[in-house]
Protein backbone atom coordinates (compact mmCIF):
# COMPACT_ATOMS: atom_id res chain seq x y z
CA UNK A 1 0.00 0.00 0.00
CA UNK A 2 1.29 3.13 -1.06
CA UNK A 3 1.94 5.96 1.68
CA UNK A 4 -0.13 8.80 1.16
CA UNK A 5 1.24 11.15 4.04
CA UNK A 6 3.34 13.80 2.99
CA UNK A 7 5.39 13.86 -0.62
CA UNK A 8 8.71 13.07 -0.03
CA UNK A 9 10.97 16.13 -0.16
CA UNK A 10 13.05 15.25 -2.72
CA UNK A 11 10.06 15.61 -4.86
CA UNK A 12 8.72 18.79 -3.70
CA UNK A 13 12.46 20.49 -4.04
CA UNK A 14 13.01 18.81 -7.88
CA UNK A 15 9.00 21.00 -8.49
CA UNK A 16 11.03 24.17 -6.40
CA UNK A 17 13.75 23.48 -8.65
CA UNK A 18 11.82 22.82 -11.94
CA UNK A 19 9.44 26.34 -11.63
CA UNK A 20 12.47 28.07 -10.78
CA UNK A 21 13.62 29.16 -14.69
CA UNK A 22 10.21 30.12 -15.42
CA UNK A 23 9.56 32.06 -12.60
CA UNK A 24 12.90 33.92 -13.02
CA UNK A 25 11.85 34.69 -16.30
CA UNK A 26 8.71 36.20 -15.60
CA UNK A 27 10.42 38.35 -12.69
CA UNK A 28 12.59 39.73 -15.50
CA UNK A 29 10.03 40.57 -17.70
CA UNK A 30 8.36 42.47 -15.19
CA UNK A 31 11.63 44.07 -13.63
CA UNK A 32 12.54 45.05 -17.04
CA UNK A 33 8.94 46.69 -17.58
CA UNK A 34 9.58 48.34 -14.21
CA UNK A 35 12.75 50.01 -15.73
CA UNK A 36 10.76 51.19 -19.34
CA UNK A 37 12.22 54.82 -19.39
CA UNK A 38 15.44 54.67 -17.19
CA UNK A 39 17.69 53.33 -19.96
CA UNK A 40 18.63 50.64 -17.18
CA UNK A 41 18.13 46.77 -18.31
CA UNK A 42 17.72 44.25 -16.39
CA UNK A 43 21.49 43.19 -15.90
CA UNK A 44 22.34 46.84 -14.74
CA UNK A 45 19.85 46.53 -12.21
CA UNK A 46 21.04 43.45 -10.40
CA UNK A 47 24.51 45.27 -10.76
CA UNK A 48 23.17 48.47 -9.37
CA UNK A 49 21.12 47.22 -6.31
CA UNK A 50 23.81 45.11 -5.20
CA UNK A 51 26.29 47.94 -5.13
CA UNK A 52 22.87 49.72 -2.96
CA UNK A 53 22.43 46.61 -0.98
CA UNK A 54 26.58 45.76 -0.03
CA UNK A 55 28.20 49.31 -0.56
CA UNK A 56 30.88 49.99 -2.81
CA UNK A 57 33.08 47.35 -4.41
CA UNK A 58 35.15 46.08 -7.34
CA UNK A 59 33.69 44.56 -10.62
CA UNK A 60 34.99 41.16 -9.00
CA UNK A 61 33.30 41.46 -5.60
CA UNK A 62 30.23 42.43 -7.76
CA UNK A 63 30.57 39.49 -10.00
CA UNK A 64 31.39 36.97 -6.74
CA UNK A 65 28.21 38.37 -5.40
CA UNK A 66 25.99 37.98 -8.14
CA UNK A 67 27.76 34.27 -9.10
CA UNK A 68 28.88 36.11 -13.09
CA UNK A 69 31.53 36.31 -15.12
CA UNK A 70 34.00 39.13 -14.41
CA UNK A 71 33.95 40.16 -17.87
CA UNK A 72 29.89 40.79 -18.49
CA UNK A 73 29.96 42.24 -15.18
CA UNK A 74 32.26 45.39 -15.91
CA UNK A 75 29.73 45.57 -19.05
CA UNK A 76 27.26 46.45 -17.37
CA UNK A 77 28.75 48.58 -15.00
CA UNK A 78 30.37 50.73 -18.07
CA UNK A 79 26.63 50.99 -19.05
CA UNK A 80 25.39 52.22 -16.17
CA UNK A 81 28.23 54.55 -15.82
CA UNK A 82 27.49 55.82 -19.94
CA UNK A 83 23.82 56.36 -17.76
CA UNK A 84 24.92 58.55 -15.04
CA UNK A 85 23.65 55.83 -12.48
CA UNK A 86 27.01 54.70 -11.31
CA UNK A 87 31.20 56.04 -10.81
CA UNK A 88 34.20 54.21 -10.08
CA UNK A 89 36.32 55.54 -7.70
CA UNK A 90 39.88 54.45 -5.98
CA UNK A 91 39.92 51.79 -3.73
CA UNK A 92 41.87 52.47 -1.16
CA UNK A 93 42.89 48.59 -0.78
CA UNK A 94 43.85 47.89 -4.29
CA UNK A 95 45.58 50.16 -6.55
CA UNK A 96 44.45 48.53 -9.90
CA UNK A 97 40.88 47.34 -9.09
CA UNK A 98 38.65 50.66 -8.46
CA UNK A 99 35.40 50.49 -6.39
CA UNK A 100 31.94 50.97 -7.99
CA UNK A 101 29.43 53.15 -6.46
CA UNK A 102 26.23 54.88 -7.16
CA UNK A 103 26.22 58.59 -8.47
CA UNK A 104 23.22 60.71 -6.48
CA UNK A 105 21.24 59.86 -9.60
CA UNK A 106 21.95 56.34 -9.43
CA UNK A 107 20.96 56.41 -5.50
CA UNK A 108 17.44 58.11 -6.51
CA UNK A 109 16.66 55.73 -9.60
CA UNK A 110 17.39 53.03 -7.35
CA UNK A 111 14.75 54.17 -4.63
CA UNK A 112 12.15 55.42 -6.88
CA UNK A 113 12.13 51.38 -8.67
CA UNK A 114 12.60 50.04 -5.18
CA UNK A 115 9.38 51.88 -3.61
CA UNK A 116 7.27 50.66 -6.70
CA UNK A 117 8.55 47.19 -6.45
CA UNK A 118 7.66 47.05 -2.71
CA UNK A 119 4.29 49.09 -3.46
CA UNK A 120 3.24 46.37 -6.44
CA UNK A 121 4.54 43.27 -4.34
CA UNK A 122 2.45 44.55 -1.50
CA UNK A 123 -0.52 45.04 -3.66
CA UNK A 124 -0.36 41.66 -4.92
CA UNK A 125 1.27 39.66 -2.24
CA UNK A 126 0.86 41.34 0.48
CA UNK A 127 -1.50 38.77 1.33
CA UNK A 128 1.07 36.27 1.90
CA UNK A 129 2.23 35.10 5.23
CA UNK A 130 5.70 36.18 6.67
CA UNK A 131 6.80 33.08 7.75
CA UNK A 132 6.10 31.41 4.51
CA UNK A 133 8.21 34.28 2.38
CA UNK A 134 11.28 33.53 5.79
CA UNK A 135 10.43 29.68 4.96
CA UNK A 136 11.20 30.13 1.55
CA UNK A 137 14.40 32.21 1.77
CA UNK A 138 15.59 29.72 3.86
CA UNK A 139 15.35 26.62 1.20
CA UNK A 140 16.51 28.89 -1.79
CA UNK A 141 19.43 29.73 0.23
CA UNK A 142 19.87 26.14 0.50
CA UNK A 143 19.59 25.42 -2.50
CA UNK A 144 22.08 27.62 -3.45
CA UNK A 145 24.79 26.61 -1.03
CA UNK A 146 24.01 22.95 -2.20
CA UNK A 147 24.24 23.74 -5.87
CA UNK A 148 27.29 25.94 -5.41
CA UNK A 149 29.13 23.27 -3.61
CA UNK A 150 28.40 20.67 -6.39
CA UNK A 151 29.24 23.15 -8.57
CA UNK A 152 32.80 23.77 -7.07
CA UNK A 153 33.31 19.99 -6.32
CA UNK A 154 32.67 19.70 -10.09
CA UNK A 155 35.11 22.21 -11.24
CA UNK A 156 37.39 20.62 -8.85
CA UNK A 157 37.25 17.02 -10.58
CA UNK A 158 37.98 19.05 -13.83
CA UNK A 159 41.20 20.31 -12.53
CA UNK A 160 42.14 17.46 -11.69
CA UNK A 161 40.85 15.25 -14.49
CA UNK A 162 42.99 17.79 -16.65
CA UNK A 163 46.26 17.72 -14.61
CA UNK A 164 45.66 13.86 -14.71
CA UNK A 165 45.49 14.02 -18.56
CA UNK A 166 48.33 16.39 -19.00
CA UNK A 167 51.35 14.21 -16.11
CA UNK A 168 50.44 11.50 -18.26
CA UNK A 169 51.43 13.34 -21.58
CA UNK A 170 47.78 12.61 -22.91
Amino acid sequence: MEDVGEPPVEGLLHDVIRRLWPVHRMIVRAVERGLAGTGMTAGQHAVLDAVRRGGPRTVPQLARALDLDRQPVQRLVNDAKALGLAETVANPEHRRSSLVRLTAEGEAVLARIQRAEHDALRRHLGDLDPADAAATLRVLDRLGEVFHELERAAAERDRSDRNDRGANGL
